[in-house]
């Protein structure tokens, strides 16, 4: 039989909440951590976005707050703003039918003062980042004395981030006596240790989901240098012609030089990461729910939170460091009965990563070649024809100056005449960059059919089969002893005696002036080649 939420011993306050929201069967994680919390129980919830776990401990949480003591009573942590708001937003719906109970959001970035007038109302429930706190705590404008229960969520995230003194800082601060509730997707030693040191034998309650993608999105990937990425997105983009698109990227630094390029190249295009002021943010996320911009570059961090069910297309700049974070943005198109599109750039050296998130998946992306010129050039005229005869067809001519139209005919025929308008309002052609060839280089970074291509140089190494080298292990030659990294390193070629491999012109001086450098007691020589 079926559990319900009538059959857990929750206020009516808290069901009527959830019938409203439609809620009447809790999911796994739910099922297992509601009850064992209202119990009194420190918890340990694995479980990952997207399963419901905020509801597992929102409800608990709500039970157990006592209205006649005008104090802080519950502090849940977050590794971001965006999420700290997600949760915010969740309990929102959870205390509408309670009058009495309070509940604030802090966060970094936000007025000072703004923050002190909410603090001085004392809040129930505070909901917060822990760099925020610890800046509140010492400026003693933030009353824990009264806390019963900490919960801490995403707590492999915030360890990620770099939290770990700040949440020690926190738990030291806080009453002992509590109940302390940590959820996490995955469960490292630094969790395990933190667990250990400031819970009281915590029940372990795990839930695990189907590594199952989307099954209305149709996952590709292309083959990309590193340095080619951004002219492959160029291309890309002009050839989907994408409504609404989010791509990721890794860290900060990419989301910023990939919106300048974009920018430079006259797409539709803002981001979000965490340098942004929360007033940006929404800015930015109502220009990109109203469709005043196409293009959304963001980070992992920076997108949560994001609920938006018309987005066309994600691409992933590089390819997530968690293979459940892959799933997690490529979730984010395909929805409301949609077919949805995800593109992956992989770098040569990251194949063994793709391989992993492949069997993870437990199905193959599909390989997709750079898009030539041509074929770009001949979609852009299509779609701009059919933008032309769907004007024809569904807009009426009733504004169109008839005088105008008549002069025209009068000293021009109908071909110049089309020409020059066309000319006025055809796009403008694109110089697309040259990008490096990697087509055919899929197999263990081999590429039987070895060609150079243009600003790259095919250099040879006396290394090769019989010194029992493999594409991994010249990788790592190459960056161990000339200091080039393998997101520059090209095709590769093993000979008998020797292997070829590619690197961009310019880092030919690197290597050149190198000398007397050994490995398995051989002197390496390496020299320009020809193919």
């Amino acid at each position: 039989m079926d559990i319900l939420f009538e059959n857990f011993n929750i206020l009516p306050q808290t069901q009527k909440a959830l019938k409203e929201l439609n809620f009447l069967k809790p999911t796994a994680i739910q099922n297992l951590v509601i009850s064992e919390m209202i119990e009194g129980y420190d918890i340990i919830g694995q479980a990952q976005t997207g399963t419901g776990k905020t509801f597992a401990f929102g409800i608990p949480i709500i039970e157990k707050i006592d209205l006649n003591i005008k104090q802080t009573q519950s502090l849940i942590l977050c590794p971001t703003r965006e999420l700290a708001l997600q949760v915010f937003q969740e309990f929102k719906k959870l205390i509408k039918f309670y009058v009495e109970i309070k509940i604030a959001v802090i966060y970094g970035g936000e007025s000072y003062i703004k923050q002190f007038k909410v603090l001085e109302t004392k809040p129930h429930i505070i909901i917060a980042t822990p760099g925020r706190v610890i800046d509140l705590l010492e400026r003693k404008k933030i009353d824990f004395s009264g806390l019963k229960i900490l919960t801490l969520d995403e707590a492999d995230e915030m360890l990620n981030m770099g939290f770990q003194e700040a949440l020690e800082t926190i738990l030291q601060k806080i009453p002992k006596k509590r109940q302390t509730v940590l959820f996490s997707a995955t469960l490292p030693p630094t969790i395990q240790k933190i667990a250990n040191k400031y819970q009281n034998n915590p029940k372990v309650l795990k839930v695990y989901q189907k590594n199952i993608a989307v099954s209305s999105v149709q996952q590709f990937y292309f083959l990309v240098k590193e340095f080619d990425k951004l002219k492959l997105l160029v291309r890309l983009l002009d050839l989907e012609n994408p409504n609404s698109v989010i791509i990721f990227a890794n860290t900060k630094k990419d989301v910023d030089e990939i919106n300048a390029y974009l920018q430079e190249n006259n797409f539709s295009v803002d981001f979000l990461h965490g340098d942004l002021k929360q007033n940006q943010r929404q800015q930015v996320m109502n220009n990109f729910r109203n469709q005043k911009i196409k293009i959304l570059i963001a980070t992992d961090v920076a997108a949560r939170g994001i609920d938006i069910s018309s987005i066309t297309m994600v691409i992933n700049y590089d390819l997530s460091r968690q293979n459940e974070i892959y799933v997690h943005r490529i979730g984010r198109t395909g929805r409301a009965g949609l077919k949805g599109l995800a593109y992956s750039f992989v770098a040569p050296s990251k194949l063994s990563q793709l391989k992993s998130l492949e069997n993870y998946l437990k199905e193959k992306l599909i390989f997709k070649t750079i898009p030539k010129v041509k074929d770009i050039q001949e979609k852009k005229l299509k779609n701009f024809q059919e933008k032309i005869f769907e004007m024809i067809k569904n807009n009426p001519q009733e504004d169109i100056n008839d005088e105008l139209i008549k002069n025209l005919l009068d000293n021009f025929d109908n071909k110049q005449i089309i020409k020059a308008l066309l000319n006025l309002i055809m796009p403008i052609k694109r110089n697309y960059q040259e990008i490096s060839q990697t087509n055919n280089f899929k197999n263990n970074f081999v590429n039987k059919n070895f060609s150079s291509s243009r600003n790259m140089l095919p250099l040879s190494i006396n290394l090769g089969k019989k010194d029992m080298i493999n594409p991994a292990l010249l990788l790592k030659i190459l960056h161990e002893k000339f200091n080039i990294y393998s997101k520059y390193v090209g095709n590769i070629k093993h000979l008998s005696n020797e292997s070829i491999f590619e690197i961009p012109n310019h880092f030919w001086m690197k290597i050149k002036n190198k000398k007397n450098i050994f490995f398995n007691n051989k002197i390496l020589k390496i020299n320009q080649t020809y193919l």
